[in-house]
């Protein structure tokens, strides 16, 4: 099978990106064993147990594999009306849980491809023990930003990404360059000064990013940060938002991807019941309700100039 096969197959599929990666080990791997060793992971230990070295090779995860296809769907939706009583909630999870959709794409696809010619096959989707950006990257898909987020030229950051780790033999992408340049915006933009210099150039410190303060960390939010957090209380889209290759990013039409704003004061009322309810299909369930409820509290304390030391407790942990 030719890789221009997979590549028309996966754009007929609904990705927009598409290209094949080589399933030998890469080389950042060295990068992400010095970022875990340096603390940055934060309390995320999927990212630093026994799955940690399973992401060296794409074989650990299917011992026949010989190449990655690895696909992007943009998700770069019209903004909803917002007003300032309205929290802040990332972009990519203002809709429905993007595993699902990436999924079913990804399964149609596995469909078409079989038709030409049998394969091996496993379907990953951001939970697999894989390095993501660094596949992506070799399959042609963008360059690895100061930001970390994988970007295209000339398409952006908004994109989910999925592989397909296959035992089919295909001729591999070659790397795009960096053309981030001395750019700096995402840097200088962050307001927990999360992205920090290394030995190899950028890297995210997760203990100050504001989408690992409120969707991974289960204690409290450290109160030096909480100032910067503004109203967000699910995820961060700053150090995309001023990058200046999503400046003409397209905009999606997938109805899977669009949201509607949502005020603080109706967040502040969600029971566990409701909350299990609205946001039972949606990224949001990730934070689980008392993380949400935590958020909620450091935005409206805030907001409202009161001690930020103040929090409000939930009624259970969901």
């Amino acid at each position: 099978m030719r890789a221009e096969t997979v590549r028309q197959i996966a754009r007929e599929c609904g990705f927009e990106l598409a290209g094949v990666a080589p399933v030998d080990p890469a080389d950042d791997f060295s990068r992400y064993q010095d970022w875990i060793s340096d603390g940055l992971a934060g309390e995320m230990r999927y990212l630093t147990d026994r799955r940690a070295e399973m992401r060296r090779n794409a074989r650990n995860l299917l011992p026949n594999a010989r190449s990655v296809i690895c696909v992007g769907k943009l998700y770069n939706t019209p903004d909803p009306p917002r007003t300032e009583s309205d929290a802040r909630i990332s972009r990519y999870a203002w809709g429905r849980d993007y595993h699902l959709t990436i999924r079913d794409a990804l399964v149609r696809m596995v469909a078409r491809l079989s038709e030409i010619e049998s394969f091996e096959w496993k379907i990953c989707v951001d939970t697999a023990p894989l390095l993501e950006r660094t596949l992506a990257r070799l399959a042609g898909l963008g360059w690895i930003g100061k930001n970390t987020c994988l970007i295209n030229e000339p398409l952006g950051s908004w994109f989910f990404l999925g592989e397909i780790v296959t035992s089919l033999d295909l001729e591999p992408a070659t790397p795009p360059p960096d053309r981030c340049g001395t750019c700096t915006r995402c840097i200088e933009a962050c307001p927990t000064d999360a992205i920090v210099p290394s030995q190899n150039g950028w890297q995210v410190d997760s203990r100050r990013c504001i989408s690992y303060l409120t969707i991974e960390l289960r204690g409290p939010i450290p109160e030096e940060l909480r100032a910067g957090m503004g109203d967000h209380v699910f995820g961060c889209d700053i150090c995309q938002d001023v990058c200046p290759w999503n400046s003409r990013a397209p905009i999606t039409d997938e109805p899977d991807f669009a949201g509607t704003a949502i005020p603080l004061t109706e967040l502040e009322q969600l029971s566990p019941e409701a909350f299990r309810e609205r946001f039972k299909d949606s990224p949001i369930m990730r934070a689980k309700y008392s993380g949400l409820m935590r958020n909620v509290a450091v935005a409206v304390a805030r907001r409202e100039n009161h001690d930020q030391r103040t929090e409000v407790q939930p009624r259970a942990d969901q």
